[in-house]
């Protein structure tokens, strides 16, 4: 299918409702994308394109080394991505040629970890974060040194891959292979942040944790999950969407299963929607009151929270229940303002994409739409789909998504129809999301990028 310029319904959907009262205001200019989904608060929304052709492809990229796991990224005319092994690529905007590519470090064997899904080797599995300030890209590498893995935060020139900072951000007294720095990069008022968990199969003894550094390098700031004396895991992961920033700083992360499985044990801070300050404390959560049997079943939250324009939350996972909040007061356990159920047989991971009060979500068989209402507190469902089911971005009027049968998809957001569809190649697992900049629409198969051509808004 070829050029489509974006419906009358679709523009108002991306045009309308955009600007998030308590969220942060931006959103990807027409040549940017420099951080997951687009911008701090997750939204995934690119208003600057009219159009994309996925008739014919604009550039390949070559095959770089390594399997991708994160979103491409852009900035200062070109288009940024780091792989399993431990690779860092920057290649033309124009052409997609590799300008510089940097090996930071050795990537872990997959037989040296307890468990896993990534294979043969994890080296940089989360989404990379740009400061434009600082011309610098942030990663955190996954690598042997002396023998052992560990987790390093490294800081490169965007010109030149030259390294600038470097930090090691395992915890104190953790067992780095047991870890999996899987969440996309973000940037709070001068520092990293990003989450951590525990590999496929929740093997070993690890806690989920948020971090934060200072980007010129610092000692770690940490939020422990499952901080307990006993307790373990609740890994934060979402699906490699990044920890979100609201206009106040403040962080939002959704948490996986603890080892708490009973409600007569003290709550873990697991199964949860939880909002953090900028130093990391806990400023309020949510969990269902489902939690204990969530934790017991591995039915948890795994999606980024879906930050509103009206202030409300949405959070989903591996259960089959959807749940809207109230983001100026989450409320706790069990006070979610509605609930929805069996809206998707399978599991919702990844990053949404939010218009105002829709919100479009990445069940793995095919993407879902919401609408959210206040009066009364309710989800109604507008569609669902049987195509794609990567983490969704919307642009050009179009809900984009990339399926594990290699092809990325446009979907009508007002019926969720296929109206664009284009074969990239097979991804390394199904977790991409495509990302926009310098006038392209970007989507990664296993071992490279694919770019296809888009006009902007005037």
């Amino acid at each position: 299918m070829g050029v489509l310029v974006g419906l009358m319904v679709s523009t108002l959907l991306v045009t309308v409702g955009i600007t998030s009262v308590g969220l942060a205001s931006s959103t990807s200019s027409a040549s940017t994308w420099t951080v997951y989904h687009g911008d701090a608060s997750g939204r995934g929304v690119a208003t600057v394109l009219k159009s994309v052709d996925t008739s014919k492809r604009a550039w390949t990229s070559p095959a770089l080394n390594g399997q991708i796991y994160g979103e491409p990224l852009v900035f200062s005319g070109r288009v940024f991505v780091a792989t399993e092994s431990d690779m860092v690529y920057a290649l033309s905007s124009s052409t997609g040629k590799v300008v510089w590519s940097r090996h930071v470090g050795s990537a872990v064997p997959s037989s040296r970890l307890p468990c896993g899904d990534i294979s043969p080797s994890v080296g940089i599995s989360g989404t990379p974060v740009i400061d434009p300030s600082r011309n610098e890209i942030f990663v955190v590498a996954d690598k042997v040194v002396k023998g052992s893995p560990e987790h390093e935060l490294l800081g490169l020139s965007t010109t030149s891959g030259a390294v600038e900072v470097t930090q090691r951000v395992d915890p104190s007294g953790a067992d780095p292979s047991a870890l999996l720095q899987r969440t996309g990069l973000t940037l709070d008022a001068g520092r990293v942040v990003f989450a951590m968990g525990g590999n496929y199969g929740d093997c070993a003894s690890y806690r989920g944790r948020v971090v934060s550094v200072k980007e010129t390098g610092s000692t770690p700031t940490f939020f422990t999950v499952d901080a307990n004396a006993g307790d373990s895991q609740g890994a934060i992961w979402m699906g490699g969407a990044a920890p979100e920033v609201d206009a106040k700083g403040n962080i939002w992360v959704s948490v996986g299963n603890g080892s708490v499985n009973s409600s007569g044990q003290a709550y873990d801070d697991s199964d949860s929607v939880l909002e953090l300050s900028p130093a990391l404390h806990l400023k309020q959560y949510f969990a269902p009151s489902t939690w204990a049997h969530d934790n017991a079943s591995d039915a948890d939250i795994s999606t980024a929270p879906a930050l509103l324009s009206d202030g409300q939350v949405v959070a989903a996972g591996k259960s089959p229940t959807i749940y809207l909040l109230n983001g100026a007061h989450l409320g706790g356990i069990g006070k979610e303002e509605a609930s929805i159920s069996g809206v998707c047989a399978n599991d919702i991971d990844g990053g949404g994409a939010v218009v105002g009060t829709t919100v479009y979500l990445p069940c793995l068989s095919g993407p879902v739409a919401l609408r959210a209402s206040t009066s009364p507190a309710a989800l109604q469902v507008l569609w669902t789909s049987s195509v794609g089911g990567g983490p969704v971005i919307v642009a050009a009027g179009l809900v984009w998504t990339i399926g594990q049968d290699g092809v990325v998809y446009g979907l009508d957001p007002a019926t969720g129809h296929v109206r664009q569809q284009a074969t990239i190649g097979v991804p390394a697992n199904h977790f991409p999301t495509p990302s926009v900049g310098d006038s392209l629409l970007l989507a990664a198969s296993a071992n490279r990028v694919v770019a296809f051509h888009a006009s902007v808004v005037n």
